[in-house]
């Protein structure tokens, strides 16, 4: 996926109410896009919140690359 699909992702994902997070801090859509498609090190895997079956959360949280 490339930078401007993540974005548009997350910037829709975030205008339904749902809160993106990134290492446990609450982020935006541009920070999480750019820093997803610049690492090279770390992956980061995603982490969906669900309450009451309800999506609310995603949180990305880095995976040491072996």
């Amino acid at each position: 996926m490339n930078k401007k699909e993540l974005y548009l992702e997350l910037e829709h994902m975030q205008g339904q109410g749902i809160t993106i997070f990134l290492e446990g801090e609450k982020s935006s859509p541009e920070t999480v896009s750019d820093l997803l498609c610049v690492q090279e090190d770390f992956s980061y895997m995603r982490d969906y919140i669900y309450e009451k079956g309800v999506l609310t959360e995603l949180h990305f949280d880095k995976v040491k690359n072996k």
